[in-house]
């Protein structure tokens, strides 16, 4: 039998106390997860490597209406309107946010050389996979739902290790490749055509609570590339269209259309065997 001694008994009154502090309604996270997964699979049938028709299409649709409305009554007393009427909205604007999605998917199997066929982009890509998840939270962004979009972002974060905020503004066609470590804050809008490599940080120049309500991450314009390890920050930064970004390049300061920006450095190749410096590698 468990004693409660005096420690344990000081240490839930603070932990009662807390939990009343900051207390909210919370979406059921392994509900939203599969919400998030019913939802793709809808719109991507060929994902459940089965034959589907019209009227099951229809009726899973139908299904994700339903999950989706008890998901937001679980959280009703800080929406704004009601779960219907959420509901209904995010579905009319979903078929808008499929063709964009489409479209992504069909520029990325025709740019990259990797890619052989649009079913491979849809079935294995995380750079794809993530942009679907940003497409469907950015909709319940939009209706100001709280809380919801940030938990579906979080779980495509962990499952591809790309980060982007449901409240960003991303136009199509739009490109992720490998994506690994890909960060893109709040506030940031990127236009269509634009193609990222992993590592990408479009981040804020400073972290202030105070900025809550201000643009604080970059703006990238069409057709603009950004290679792997580049970091871009600030509101007022502005990455000009038809734009290249060099590989491990930090930028802060707004870029004119069709610039070229490169790291300055060198890297020098000598025959191992004429090569005198010491090497130690200590581990």
């Amino acid at each position: 039998m468990t004693i409660m001694t005096d420690e344990k008994r000081s240490f839930a009154t603070r932990l009662n106390a807390f939990n009343a502090g900051y207390c909210m309604e919370v979406p059921p996270m392994t509900r939203t997860h599969e919400f998030v997964e019913n939802l793709i699979l809808t719109l991507f049938p060929l994902k459940r490597n089965c034959s589907v028709d019209e009227q099951g299409i229809a009726l899973e649709i139908e299904r994700c209406s339903i999950k989706l409305q008890e998901l937001l009554f679980s959280i009703r007393s800080s929406l704004k309107r009601s779960p219907e009427a959420i509901v209904q909205d995010f579905f009319s604007r979903l078929p808008e946010a499929f063709e964009a999605l489409v479209t992504d998917a069909e520029s990325i199997s025709k740019f990259d050389p990797a890619s052989s066929c649009v079913e491979e982009v849809i079935l294995c890509y995380p750079g794809f996979y993530c942009i679907t998840v940003y497409r469907i939270a950015h909709i319940l962004y939009e209706l100001r739902v709280p809380l919801l979009p940030r938990v579906m972002a979080e779980f495509a974060h962990e499952k591809t290790g790309i980060d982007i905020h449901p409240g960003a503004q991303i136009g199509s066609p739009f490109f992720i490749d490998h994506g690994t470590g890909v960060v893109i804050g709040e506030t940031a809008i990127i236009g269509k055509e634009v193609k990222i490599y992993q590592g990408v940080t479009l981040g804020a120049l400073t972290v202030e609570k105070s900025m809550a309500n201000t643009k604080r991450h970059p703006t990238i314009e069409d057709n603009v590339i950004i290679y792997a390890g580049s970091t871009i920050l600030g509101g007022h930064t502005t990455i000009g269209h038809h734009s290249i970004v060099g590989g491990n390049t930090w930028i802060t300061e707004s870029i004119l259309p069709h610039s070229v920006v490169y790291r300055n450095h060198r890297v020098v190749v000598k025959d191992k065997k004429e090569f005198k410096a010491p090497i130690d590698f200590v581990i």
